[in-house]
C-alpha cells in the first residue's frame, strides 16, 4: 500500500499489480490443465457408408418399435415386453456387432423409452441408437389431430 502525503492530507492507494500478476499464473495454469481433462465418454463419429455394397448382403439391423399404443416389433414381429429381452439376449450372444435401433413416435413418455433402453443394455448391446417414427401420410395424421 503506498502512501502520499500532500497538502490536503494523507492519500492511501492500493498496489493491485501483485493481484494482476495472481490473475495471470492461475489464468495460464488453468488454460495449460484444461485440454489435460479426461472424458468419461467417448466420442465416436459416424463413417460413411461404402460406396459398393455387396448385392449378398443381408441387413443385420435389429430395430425395436414401439408404438403409441405401447405395441412392441422387433424387426417387424410383434413380441411382448417380458419376451423381448431374453429373445434379444439370445440374438447378442450369436453377433459379433451388438448394435440395437429402438424407433418410436416423438409423442411417446420417455419413461416407456427407457424401459426400452434398459433392456436393450441388460441383454447386451454395446451401441444403441434412437429413431423417430416418420409420419407415413401428413394429411391423415392432420385429420386425426383436428377431431
Amino acid at each position: 500500500m503506498a502512501m502520499k502525503v500532500g497538502t490536503k492530507g494523507v492519500k492511501a492507494d492500493i498496489n493491485i499489480t501483485p493481484y494482476i500478476d495472481i490473475l495471470l499464473v492461475l489464468l495460464i495454469i488453468f488454460m495449460t490443465t484444461a485440454p489435460m481433462r479426461s472424458h468419461d465418454h467417448e466420442v465416436r463419429v459416424p463413417q460413411p457408408a461404402p460406396k459398393t455394397q455387396p448385392k449378398d448382403a443381408k441387413p443385420d439391423s435389429i430395430i425395436v418399435d414401439m408404438d403409441l399404443d405401447h405395441t412392441i416389433r422387433l424387426n417387424t414381429q410383434p413380441i411382448t415386453l417380458d419376451k423381448l429381452e431374453s429373445t434379444l439376449t439370445e440374438v447378442f450372444k450369436r453377433r459379433a456387432v451388438k448394435q440395437l435401433f429402438i424407433r418410436g413416435d416423438s409423442s411417446l413418455p420417455y419413461g416407456d423409452v427407457f424401459v426400452l433402453l434398459d433392456i436393450a443394455r441388460r441383454s447386451g448391446a454395446a451401441d444403441v441408437a434412437l429413431l423417430e417414427k416418420r409420419i407415413a401420410n401428413p394429411a391423415t395424421e392432420a385429420a386425426k389431430g383436428s377431431h
